[in-house]
């Protein structure tokens, strides 16, 4: 492994990697260029915020410590054509000031729902911020995605990543505990974008970080209806009219939620009603065990993008909420273009003893990780 850093006085650090690797059957040495560029493209609440871009020569990813955000993932489509596959703005900046629905953002310290914003611990109840009609969401009002994270890129002979951390302090938005949490987003050799998240507390608290990235393998150059998707999950839990969980573990069998094989997501959609905001059940306990939770294709691209995580759930939503938003390229994104994967704990699980708990204690450390690896299928 060779490499070079420069630090530039503009704020733009440049990492580059020269690989060799021999192949086992073939007496070839091919030359494989990792990159990590670093730029600071703004100040927020006096931090500065980086635009970072990671490039293995095949596919880039791009993010920011703003709110710990990818903000692009460029993929070959299967005749080789470049594009990015996620909804976004054109500039990191454009994060700072247009609102959005949490395009490409870490959410926490609670992701997803949390009925009537509230909760109780150990006979104490804390009030949240509702900030979803009459319920909390993915962390209130100034959640993780709106916190500016201490970004640190590295590299070793097979990955290029940003680590990122952030205290969050007692009470913020309601919590309690002082909360240090860590996060790695890298990207591998292999296409791979892995995602970690740890966490460690003084008081005890309840964690549940995840990553919010809509996803759209054409190219976002239209809904993704015509995305054909499997998921390994046998069951999952319904939802009331709030989109809260009611408690209930149901099995998918005779359902729209059953995609143990692969089908159209446009046909299950219309089956269901409209579209998805469902937690898909993936393990009834925690574990280290690193799952295949979903495999997703575009067959006009070929783009093929599979998801692995260690949580016991993922959300699978398909942006219902999206309507008439101009995103990057001067797109309008507008329901169902985009999809979402969200690997996380169940949601409400405070509130639903049957729900694997999201509580952490002191001296425990909460550890998550999640992987989109990419591929083409000609």
């Amino acid at each position: 492994m060779k490499y070079t850093s420069i630090l530039y006085a503009s704020g733009l650090l440049l990492l580059t990697m020269a690989c060799k690797q021999e192949k086992t059957q073939e007496p070839i040495i091919e030359d494989i260029e990792l990159m990590i560029k670093a730029e600071k493209v703004a100040e927020q609440d006096g931090q500065a915020v980086f635009h970072y871009v990671l490039d293995n020569g095949d596919m880039q990813v791009e993010m920011t410590n703003y709110g710990g955000t990818i903000t692009k993932i460029i993929t070959p489509d299967k005749n080789g054509k470049k594009e990015n596959v996620i909804l976004t703005f054109d500039t990191v900046e454009e994060f700072l000031t247009k609102s959005n629905p949490f395009f490409g953002a870490t959410a926490g310290r609670i992701a997803n729902r949390i009925a009537k914003g509230e909760f109780t611990l150990d006979g104490e109840t804390y009030k949240l911020a509702k900030n979803n009609g009459p319920n909390h969401l993915h962390g209130g009002n100034v959640g993780f995605n709106k916190k500016v994270w201490a970004g640190e890129p590295y590299s070793n002979d097979s990955t290029i990543g940003v680590k990122m951390t952030y205290l969050s302090v007692d009470g913020e938005e309601g919590y309690p505990g002082n909360l240090e949490s860590t996060l790695w987003m890298e990207l591998t050799l292999s296409n791979t974008l892995r995602i970690q998240f740890e966490a460690e507390t003084d008081q005890k608290t309840i964690v549940n970080l995840t990553n919010h990235t809509y996803f759209n393998l054409t190219g976002v150059k239209r809904n993704v209806l015509g995305h054909e998707f499997q998921f390994w999950a046998d069951a999952y839990t319904p939802v009331d009219e709030g989109l809260i969980p009611t408690g209930e573990i149901r099995d998918v069998k005779g359902t729209p939620f059953d995609f143990r094989d692969p089908k159209i997501l446009g046909d299950q959609v219309e089956a269901n009603g409209g579209g998805f905001d469902h937690n898909m059940v993936m393990k009834m306990e925690k574990g280290s065990e690193m799952k295949h939770f979903v495999h997703v294709k575009d067959p006009e691209s070929g783009r093929v993008m599979d998801m692995y995580s260690d949580n016991v759930g993922v959300q699978f939503y398909t942006a219902n909420f999206v309507s008439n938003f101009e995103g990057a390229d001067g797109k309008i994104y507008d329901r169902q273009w985009g999809f979402c994967l969200e690997s996380q704990n169940w949601p409400d699980a405070i509130n639903h003893k049957n729900f694997p708990s999201p509580i952490l204690n002191p001296g425990e450390k909460y550890e998550h990780t999640i992987e989109y690896k990419f591929s083409v299928d000609e």
